[in-house]
């Protein structure tokens, strides 16, 4: 019996012993309570990273263009070919297309010159040189571009200005200069004056392919021609677009399909159905001569630069210096002041003070305050003349805090609204992009530690 107690006791002792687990889970213990009392202990700061770009997104728009357009029929029946280039300029009286009463090609023969010949490979080199694969549809367009100008350089039999003769067919030629694009919507006659609301919803919008290799009659629209190089975009604006656009009469305005921008006349057209937003350009209309919509974005946040909130901004006192009593130490460019002190028997003496300059205006340098005391004395370079330090000015700037602690950043602010503000780069004692600051300036005093 009373060996059973002891083993009872020995194994009731042994709890208390040493346990290497047991400190382990103490330590780890006590390392999460002190983080929880420092936690809840520590002052929380919201950060911000600078970054850069404009104070707000530009707004985007599907307009509509309107262009100076003809859609131009036969004039009799016969089997089509094209000899102008989709997309392309073609000249007055230049070849557009052929009828002839035979699906067989023309048996018309005759031969170029070797002025002639040259130029046609000379438009060859450059196709080739532009060709890609991806876009194979442009070797028909090539096709038809080719074959009219060796019907140009081969001196086709002109009966007037608007037909040729070239063997069996007939060649009709373009009545005035322009773009020729073989498709046809509908719009054509749509200006910029007779406009309605419904011409911008294409939901039922439909584009007609005028390009057949069947036999066609009097009267089909046979290709559609684009006469004027001005041209203009229609897009339907709110109130408050409109009020943002008040008063301008250009803009800048970005093409989603190629990412090309331009800059255009903007006229705004009050109507009884809402205001309208009319941007008339003078060159570019090649490049969409095939698109009634497009999108667009209008540029009106042109002003860029480092953002930041407006929240982050904060107002610093400096000393205004008059600028005749900054002195520049010999070999060096930094200026500095001559401050007089007195000393301890009663007599005066000047010392040399490094300032920092943040900014400066016509008269003044604005200095930090931190080497001076409101009521210093400084004398100017070379003279009796002295000026007591008490006039300050404010500058606008951040709390940067790369380094863990609260640094002031200059700011120059060239535009902003209610949350955001853009400032300049390069500005003296500024900010840099991805530099962290102070998200709310008021939570914060100048030089605090913070991490």
């Amino acid at each position: 019996m009373s060996a059973k107690k002891n083993t009872r006791g020995n194994r009731s002792s042994s709890l208390f012993t040493f346990n290497i687990g047991t400190l382990i889970f103490g330590a780890i213990l006590l390392y999460i309570v002190i983080s929880l009392i420092i936690y809840a202990t520590t002052k929380h700061i919201s950060t911000y990273q600078v970054i850069a770009g404009p104070l707000a997104q530009n707004q985007t728009y599907t307009a509509l263009a309107v262009r100076q357009e003809t859609v131009v029929k036969s004039n009799n029946d016969g089997y089509i070919r094209y000899y102008a280039r989709e997309g392309r300029k073609v000249s007055k009286t230049g070849a557009v297309y052929s009828l002839a009463q035979s699906p067989e090609k023309s048996s018309g023969t005759t031969e170029l010159s070797e002025e002639s010949l040259s130029k046609i490979r000379a438009l060859t080199a450059q196709f080739a040189s532009s060709f890609t694969p991806d876009n194979f549809g442009q070797v028909y367009s090539f096709k038809y571009s080719l074959t009219g100008s060796i019907l140009d350089y081969a001196g086709m039999d002109r009966s007037n200005d608007s037909t040729a003769v070239l063997g069996d067919s007939s060649v009709y030629l373009a009545p005035e200069s322009g773009v020729v694009v073989y498709t046809k919507d509908g719009m054509e006659d749509v200006t910029a004056e007779n406009f309605t609301a419904d011409d911008f919803s294409y939901s039922s919008y439909k584009v007609e392919n005028l390009r057949t290799s069947e036999r066609i009659s009097a009267g089909t629209p046979v290709y559609k021609l684009i006469t004027s190089e001005e041209w203009s975009v229609l897009i339907p604006v709110t109130t408050a677009q409109a009020s943002k656009l008040e008063g301008k009469t250009s803009i800048k305005v970005k093409f989603f399909k190629d990412s090309s921008t331009m800059n255009g006349a903007l006229e705004l057209l009050t109507r009884d159905d809402g205001t309208y937003a009319k941007v008339t350009f003078s060159s570019g209309m090649i490049r969409f001569a095939s698109d009634r919509y497009l999108e667009i974005e209008l540029i009106t946040n042109a002003e860029k630069g480092l953002k930041i909130p407006v929240s982050a901004v904060v107002v610093k006192d400096f000393f205004l210096v008059p600028k005749e009593f900054a002195v520049s130490l010999e070999n060096s460019s930094d200026l500095g002041f001559i401050r007089k002190t007195e000393n301890k028997d009663g007599s005066f003496s000047t010392e040399f003070v490094n300032a920092t300059i943040y900014a400066s205006d016509d008269n003044s340098y604005y200095v930090d305050m931190s080497e001076f005391s409101v009521g210093d004395v400084l004398v100017m370079e070379n003279s009796t003349q002295t000026y007591t330090l008490k006039d300050t000015g404010q500058l606008n700037g951040v709390y940067n805090i790369n380094r863990g602690y609260t640094v002031f950043r200059r700011i120059e602010i060239s535009d902003k609204n209610e949350e955001y503000c853009i400032v300049d780069t390069d500005t003296p004692y500024g900010l840099s992009l991805y530099d962290n600051i102070v998200l709310d300036s008021s939570t914060v005093s100048e030089d605090e530690i913070l991490f």
